[in-house]
């Protein structure tokens, strides 16, 4: 009773009542029940135009159910069930809240994202135990500085409203640790910002900055920052003593130079896609120990020193849309995953080898290295290689590259003296793209112990015939072009397989057999017809990191998705669904996998 008292102390019109009975109409009282037990009231998506007094008032009002029903069992004493801690009214239609809400001092989790909230009551400092506050997706133009008065706060959501500025005394919020401010119109962040000692997770994407204060570096516990999408020139050098750095996201700005990051031992995602960077230095490389993902796509980078090879960590290489001419062959001892070269104007390799991934360019710079010799260990290739074209059957390729290349002769049957010519070389590599089959050649199960990459593209396959299934070695395989819809149970026999790319083919739902490969890696699925996923199924794939479905018939894309936390590209333009907005999409990954679990339903 003392609690209740408490309440109805700190407001006149807090004394005991009965509910009102008008409140059912938009509130179940099965829901107010069951969160007077609970302690959790969620009611998202309920087209409340505002919050009714019920809710506000659901630990000081006598319950309804209380005038039915005198004789109260255990379960059922009202007046001793517990205060509602965790309170969700998200996705409505809410304009304003009123000084009513400090009739929840116990809450520890307000969720009210997604309404059209233009302010927030100054009673909100009255939420003391708050520890976590989620008002994104609405339209606050400033916050009231009663809210620095949140002590307990560990996360706060402001994203995507029309924040210009940031109240004083914010550095108060010292137990923050997550704190996302991205899509807003701010052109400065607070120095102060640096007694933010807790904070572990700073989002400032999308805004209007032009530059970031030195003292930022005064975060000693910050891990992710996120400043993609702003106006930023340079990076202050101070952030690179921040030691306990792991992921920092620069996107879309206008840098000019790589800032080097002597202290960042633990970075291990640097992302400084689309800016002007035009040089990569051995000083930029030589202190990411630890580095995983380096993406430095659409710069103006004309070249890749050798020094890139100090990156032994290295999973994920983009160096897409720059200008690069020649590669060093050193880069082919890195163990990396993923390599994106497209949109270089590269001599030095060739197109079709490009095309076959990741491995197969590792593996041809490796080649070259051992080609010439060991005194020219790190000499870059400046000449493609030339084959002999003349031969139905390529004999050079099949010694010196162990590829069985029989492409672009728009050919419906791959002849037998193509099989004959193998003889007692090994193959790894089969490229029967560019021809007219129809079928998969019933031979090329002759290869099944040591073949790895089949490239089947570009041809007039409408089904996957057994034979292929016989590969057990098999790493990637390339059938995109063709007339497939389906792919056979018996695909769950290449237990080795990593990539495989089914676009431009006649999918209309992601084939069941792929949910059930765990070593895929790579699924490259765009321009088809797919309808339909099952994130359930994808979720337990925890080797996938690039899954693409662009151009597809998605009309909409299931929040649980959400959970393939390992994926690293997603790619989802060009379907017909509406959320997440494109605004969402440009992002990049790790925006859209938070997007869709923040609307999984508790």
């Amino acid at each position: 009773m003392s609690r209740l008292k408490g309440i109805a102390g700190r407001d006149t019109r807090a004394g005991f009542r009965t509910e009102s009975r008008d409140c059912s109409a938009c509130v179940p009282q099965g829901l107010l029940k069951a969160a007077r037990k609970s302690g959790q009231l969620n009611l998202s998506g309920r087209n409340l135009s505002e919050v009714p007094q019920c809710v506000w008032r659901i630990n000081v009002d006598i319950p309804e159910e209380a005038n039915q029903n005198l004789s109260f069992n255990a379960s059922e004493r009202w007046w001793e069930q517990t205060d509602l801690t965790k309170l969700i009214i998200s996705n409505n239609k809410l304009q304003s809240l009123t000084d009513d809400l400090r009739l929840l001092p116990a809450l520890t989790v307000l969720d009210i994202h997604d309404n059209q909230l233009t302010s927030l009551p100054s009673a909100i400092r009255e939420l003391e135990n708050l520890q976590k506050l989620n008002v994104s997706h609405n339209k606050l133009k400033i916050l009231p500085e009663e809210i620095t008065n949140l002590r307990n706060l560990k996360g706060l959501y402001l994203q995507h409203n029309e924040l210009t500025c940031i109240p004083e005394g914010f550095e108060q919020l010292s137990n923050l640790e997550d704190l996302d401010l991205s899509n807003n119109r701010l052109t400065t962040v607070p120095a102060s910002f640096s007694f933010l000692s807790s904070l572990m997770r700073l989002s400032l994407s999308s805004n209007q900055l032009k530059s970031l204060p030195a003292e930022l570096s005064g975060m000693k516990r910050l891990k992710h920052l996120d400043c993609n999408s702003n106006l930023l020139e340079t990076i202050p050098p101070e952030l690179a003593s921040m030691e306990s750095l792991e992921l920092l996201y620069l996107r879309r700005n206008k840098l000019r130079f790589l800032p080097e990051f002597p202290s960042c031992k633990l970075l291990k995602e640097l992302h400084v896609g689309e800016n002007q960077i035009e040089m990569l230095g051995a000083e930029h490389l030589k202190h990411l120990n630890s580095i995983l993902v380096l993406d430095l796509r659409d710069n103006k980078l004309k070249s890749v020193p050798d020094e890139i090879t100090l990156l032994q960590s290295l999973e994920r290489l983009d160096l897409s849309n720059n200008d690069i001419s020649s590669l060093p062959c050193s880069l082919g001892r890195l163990h990396l995953k993923f390599l994106a070269l497209e949109g270089n104007p590269l001599r030095t390799i060739r197109r079709e080898i490009i095309n076959k991934g990741t491995q197969e360019v590792l593996k041809y710079l490796r080649s070259k290295i051992k080609d010439d010799g060991p005194s020219q260990n790190d000499s870059v290739i400046e000449t493609a290689m030339t084959l002999p074209s003349e031969s139905r059957v390529n004999v050079h390729t099949i010694i010196t590259l162990k590829m069985l290349d029989y492409s672009d002769k728009q050919t419906a049957l791959i002849p037998d003296e193509v099989f004959d010519a193998v003889k007692s070389n090994i193959i790894t590599s089969i490229n029967f793209s560019k021809n007219q089959l129809c079928e998969i050649p019933k031979r090329i199960v002759e290869l099944k112990e040591m073949v790895s990459d089949v490239n089947l593209s570009f041809n007039k396959l409408s089904f996957i015939s057994l034979e292929l299934c016989t590969l057990q070695k098999l790493t990637f395989l390339d059938l995109r072009n063709n007339f497939l819809s389906s792919l056979p149970e018996e695909m769950e026999s290449l237990t080795g397989l990593q990539t495989i790319n089914l676009s431009f083919n006649r999918f209309k739902i992601l084939p069941e057999v792929l949910y059930r490969i765990p070593t895929l890696e790579t699924i490259l699925i765009s321009n088809n017809q797919v309808g339909s996923l099952d994130p359930q199924k994808m979720k337990t794939m925890e080797n996938l990191i690039t899954l693409d479905l662009q151009n597809n018939d998605l009309l909409q894309i299931p929040p649980e998705l959400g959970n393939c936390v390992n994926l690293r590209t997603l790619l989802l333009d060009g379907n017909p669904f509406r959320v997440p907005r494109a605004a969402i999409l440009m992002k990049g990954t790790a925006a859209i996998l938070e997007y869709l679990r923040d609307r999984i339903p508790t």
